[in-house]
């Protein structure tokens, strides 16, 4: 039986009403997934008309925009309040159980911030709307999966917010995602938080008190688990490969080698929550907004994964 996502439109002064359109005209994904795009319809169906000419599409209005009204390819409030309304009716949705899961694409944030709404990002948004508390942000792309312990926070903050707690954590939230794609004992490295792993407390003590005390607790309750290592080195293929998860303790520290290795391909998900949520792994692309040439690659890795997971 085939899966109904719920698809939002993301900002409609980027790259997302073409990718949704093409999405949910694509023969190869209505073989697994009834796709409902939620948004503009005014929007979507003048991106229909330019991406997916002589498709049908099946569009919920969560917004009166029109095309018209819109900024192409800048920061706009408009546009912003369009896609953070489209994304809390969607995943209402999701969590009244109109539909199996949510597949985002990317919201610009200065423009949802523009309209008077404080905003973060998806990940943070969609667990508030959950009402859940423990939740990680995860990116993956086939063997390649990266959890992280802090997400859209000052760098600054990092070393504030990171706690063992937050660490194990964090793994066990990966690990059980692992478990669901049918790996049993998964084996999960540790990155640290300071340059060389802390060099034993000589470049930062956090490695020593609070990195090295999670993982062996972790160990200790019988996950498969080592680190701290080093954040330049682990990423190598020859040690990445050795395991099916990463802990990465902050944003950049992951985001830019995995975007590095699968830009193309990667999906964000979030883990923890009480429903299934995937989403790309890029932003609005402004300045290829509206031309035709934005790549649908993470976007349809998204919702295959959704579908997977459901």
């Amino acid at each position: 039986m085939k899966k109904r996502i719920a698809l939002t439109m993301g900002d409609p002064s980027g790259i997302g009403p073409e990718l949704t359109v093409k999405a949910a005209s694509c023969a190869e994904l209505a073989q697994i997934a009834d796709i409902v795009i939620y948004g503009s319809k005014n929007i979507l169906l003048k991106a229909g008309e330019k991406f997916a000419k002589g498709k049908n599409l099946n569009i919920i209005e969560t917004s009166d925009l029109k095309y018209s009204d819109i900024k192409i390819g800048k920061i706009c409030s408009q546009s912003g309040e369009a896609a953070l309304k489209t994304v809390v009716r969607a995943t209402k949705d999701v969590i009244n159980k109109k539909c199996d899961a949510i597949v985002t694409t990317p919201m610009n944030k200065a423009s949802v911030n523009k309209a008077g709404f404080s905003f973060t990002g998806h990940t943070e948004l969609i667990a508030e709307l959950c009402n859940t508390e423990e939740f990680v942000m995860q990116q993956s792309s086939d063997n390649l999966r990266i959890a992280f312990v802090t997400t859209h926070i000052p760098l600054k903050k990092v070393v504030q917010v990171i706690t063992q707690e937050k660490i194990i954590k964090t793994v066990r939230l990966l690990e059980a995602s692992i478990k669901r794609e049918g790996i049993n004992n998964p084996k999960i490295a540790i990155c640290a938080i300071n340059p060389h792993g802390g060099e034993n407390g000589f470049m930062g003590t956090e490695d020593e008190l609070i990195v090295k005390p999670a993982i062996a607790q972790l160990a200790k309750d019988g996950f498969s688990i080592q680190g701290p290592f080093p954040p330049d080195t682990v990423f190598i293929e020859k040690i990445r490969t050795k395991f099916d998860g990463i802990v990465s303790m902050y944003h950049d520290q992951g985001h830019i080698p995995f975007k590095m290795l699968a830009f193309d391909t990667g999906v964000n998900s979030t883990l923890g929550l009480p429903i299934i949520r995937t989403s790309v792994d890029h932003g609005t692309a402004f300045d290829i907004a509206w031309k035709g040439i934005a790549d649908t690659g993470s976007l349809f890795a998204a919702i295959k994964l959704a579908c997977s997971k459901i």
